[in-house]
């Protein structure tokens, strides 16, 4: 559990001496993603790797250990339950689904798509978790950090709405827990399980493939027959 006096990676009370790099390097950080979701195609594929890449290495140059980031066992171990939870949450979510008539088919569901959607959580947990809570950690108390993380997290989801309000919630709930459960994995995980669950339940007349930024407004509905699901739209 982290307490005020873990490392850097750790919530901690809001320091005096608070450098204009941290400030810097949130602000510079979080306008990257935002201008790479509004690119197009072809520019997301050059800029994109970079935008997400440097927080890795920012992150990197600190030299922090496995249990600083979340990628120790005994965190995956201690956080294990969240997995059946969200399991359990997911086939809820299902079952309704089925009775109100919104479930469908997954938009491309071969193990390429679904596998590289749950790395590409497991990695949005480690830009949330291990660059952005650290740095508000060192300008904001402890709650108020998670507030404005799960904010962030929530506006890299815009202009889709129905995901900028699931990913609102997610946001604190998953930045809460890491502070009792130290695992990117798990939350990852579970963040992607529950993404899935998410896209087969909601009509894709709402959630756009779950598709945000630029490419949200790029949607086109599946022409009748592409794939068996809700046909309200």
């Amino acid at each position: 559990m982290a307490t005020l006096n873990s490392t850097s990676f750790a919530i901690s009370a809001p320091q005096s001496d608070t450098s204009l790099r941290t400030l810097a390097e949130l602000t510079i950080g979080f306008a990257a993603i935002l201008v790479v979701l509004w690119l197009p195609t072809r520019e997301q594929l050059i800029f994109g790797p970079i935008a997400l890449l440097a927080p890795l290495i920012l992150v990197l140059r600190q030299k922090p250990t496995l249990s600083d980031l979340g990628l120790h066992w005994r965190g995956s171990v201690s956080s294990f339950w969240i997995l059946p939870a969200a399991a359990v949450a997911a086939t809820a979510g299902i079952l309704v689904a089925r009775a109100a008539g919104t479930f469908h088919e997954l938009y491309k569901p071969d193990l390429a798509h679904v596998g590289g959607y749950v790395l590409w959580t497991i990695y949005q947990q480690f830009l949330l978790q291990d660059y952005f809570m650290p740095r508000l950690a060192r300008v904001l108390k402890a709650d108020p950090a998670i507030a404005f993380a799960a904010v962030l997290f929530a506006m890299a989801h815009l202009p889709n709405v129905v995901l900028t309000v699931a990913t609102l919630v997610w946001g604190a709930v998953s930045c809460a827990l890491f502070r009792r459960c130290r695992s990117v994995i798990v939350l990852g995980i579970t963040q992607g399980l529950l993404g899935l669950c998410f896209a087969v339940c909601v009509p894709d007349a709402y959630l756009h493939h779950m598709r945000v930024g630029l490419g949200y407004w790029h949607y086109h509905p599946p022409v009748a027959g592409h794939y068996a699901g809700y046909s309200g739209k």
